[in-house]
């Protein structure tokens, strides 16, 4: 397994300077923000490392050799909007520019793509599950022709009032994967797996590995910590912001050594890309390249380097 990061938590870095931030910390590998530029609405996005809108044949010759030079490979480009909003218009933008992405990844060289499914919040699984087919078959078929895995987050993105009740992600549990697979049966739609949101949703993170073992297209590395007091006071029915942390890795309830073992068991060799979004290390670039190198210090026990 090769260890990097997401580049959410550092998107005052240009894509050299968060090269050079990879490298000198030991990791190999980074997950690349690729949102269009401009202002993001929530935490964590709006982040362009790499603007696959104005792309070239140059622009891909100079990312190439940038991560040859520095030693530090693209793990994925990474895009995470709600291309099933209720908002027709945006969420077509959002398809056209996911698109723009798989077909970067392809360029690249790098072959993968880390994103979420999205979903109307105000509508049920059942209901979203047309606009599903309708979005998401022609994103695959996509993705098959250019040989770009997919890899969908399992983040229900439903930490907000807007986001209720349904959450902005409907890929959320085995169940839906186990639906979402049947129906789009292409090996290159798989996940980004992340064993933080089972941790606040009461879900076992470690049988899934096993039964989706051959759908791990990438994997996070983020840790949650549970209120339990809070949770007694707001229940499970709260926004889980109320009862619920993020934190880096070691930090939290994740048992490390229980995923990698799973992990390892079932042959998993890809990258891992810490994500951070601990707000104990928000304060500064500095406290952010801090939660970087103490995250990689807790996991590099359980990896070869």
């Amino acid at each position: 397994m090769k260890l990097g990061f997401n580049t959410a938590i550092v998107p005052d870095l240009s894509l050299e300077q968060v090269l050079d931030l990879a490298r000198d910390q030991g990791f190999s590998c980074i997950e690349a923000c690729c949102w269009p530029p401009g202002k993001a609405e929530r935490r964590y996005a709006g982040v362009t490392h790499i603007d696959v809108e104005g792309l070239d044949a140059d622009g891909i010759r100079r990312i190439q050799a940038l991560c040859s030079s520095k030693g530090v490979s693209l793990s994925s480009l990474g895009y995470y909007p709600n291309v099933l909003q209720p908002d027709r218009e945006q969420g077509e933008r959002e398809i056209a520019h996911l698109r723009r992405v798989i077909e970067a990844s392809a360029a690249l060289g790098v072959n993968v793509v880390t994103t979420f499914v999205g979903r109307d919040p105000g509508l049920s699984v059942d209901e979203n599950w047309p606009r599903f087919l309708d979005v998401w078959r022609p994103l695959i078929a996509l993705a098959d022709e250019k040989g770009v895995k997919v890899g969908i987050e399992n983040c229900p993105m439903i930490f907000t009032r807007d986001e209720w009740p349904g959450g902005k992600n409907l890929a959320t549990t085995p169940a839906i994967w186990r639906r979402m697979f049947e129906d789009i049966p292409s090996p290159n739609f798989g996940l980004n797996y992340d064993p933080s949101h089972f941790i606040w949703q009461m879900v076992d993170y470690i049988a899934p590995i096993y039964e989706f073992k051959d759908r791990l297209h990438h994997v996070h590395a983020k840790d949650a910590r549970i209120d339990r007091a809070k949770l007694n006071e707001h229940g499970i029915m709260g926004y889980p912001n109320l009862w619920h942390t993020p934190k880096i890795p070691g930090l939290g309830d994740v048992d490390w050594g229980r995923y990698f073992g799973a992990l390892s068991d079932v042959g998993y060799d890809g990258p891992v890309a810490i994500e951070v979004e601990d707000r104990a290390f928000e304060g500064s670039l500095e406290k952010r390249k801090e939660s970087l190198i103490i995250a990689r210090r807790h996991l590099i026990q359980f990896l070869a380097g």
